[in-house]
């Protein structure tokens, strides 16, 4: 795949975390503000934002090539796998791509 077939990570990002990036510029950046919108507390706010920027790194990042491996680490940056499963699913994955069984 050429890198102009490759999808930028906006493109990849799911509906909510893109209505999550409008609020917030619209709250001009302002947690606090956005955190009373969604009727949350500032650190459950801050936790989602964070789980949002190492989301778009991941997808972003030029050294994660295989499709799989983005989507898992995603998975497990927003929150949806905990780290135990996330190793175990990783570390099946690459040993399967080396031919390991």
């Amino acid at each position: 795949m050429s890198d102009s077939d490759k999808k930028s990570w906006l493109e990849h990002l799911e509906d909510e975390d893109l209505a999550f990036i409008k609020r917030f510029v619209l709250f001009s950046g302002s947690l606090k503000d956005l955190a009373d919108a969604y009727n949350v507390s500032y650190p459950t706010l801050r936790l989602r934002l964070d789980r949002l920027i190492e989301k778009i790194k991941i997808l972003d990042s030029q050294k994660i090539d295989d499709e799989f491996e983005r989507q898992l680490r995603v998975q497990f940056a927003d929150g949806k796998l905990d780290a135990q499963v996330f190793k175990k699913l990783l570390t099946a994955y690459q040993n399967q791509k080396k031919g390991f069984k």
